[in-house]
């Protein structure tokens, strides 16, 4: 499986984006997906997750209310709405796929990444 992720940009605090991930391959649908992000000096960290079938999903504490993923398996695409931005969600943001189907926060859980796009948030 191989995912490219896109929809990163400079946007002011307060504004929204949405980031999307395409995967190739017929398998898609049966990975539980996930977005992790890195800011410049820090460890990835966990963002959010969802069950391959879009009925289960986790987020990190800090995005809970502001971030919603989701997925279109038909189009093979999972999504990241991000809503109301804050200068601290400036990163590099990744989108990554795991065979376990389950909803994960543990990175290394996850076999798949893409190339990350970039997310920068201004006061």
């Amino acid at each position: 499986v191989q995912l490219q992720a896109s929809g990163g940009g400079l946007v002011q605090a307060g504004g929204c984006l949405r980031l999307s991930c395409a995967a190739s391959g017929r398998t898609f649908s049966s990975y539980a997906m996930g977005w992790f992000r890195q800011a410049p000096g820090k460890q990835r960290e966990f963002v959010a997750a969802i069950s391959w079938t879009g009925t289960s999903t986790n987020y990190a504490d800090s995005v809970k209310g502001r971030l919603t993923i989701s997925r279109d398996n038909a189009k093979n695409t999972v999504y990241l709405q991000m809503n109301s931005l804050k200068p601290e969600d400036t990163a590099v943001y990744y989108c990554a796929g795991s065979t376990l189907r389950y909803v994960t926060s543990t990175a290394t859980r996850y076999q798949y990444w893409g190339q990350g796009t970039q997310v920068t948030v201004s006061s």
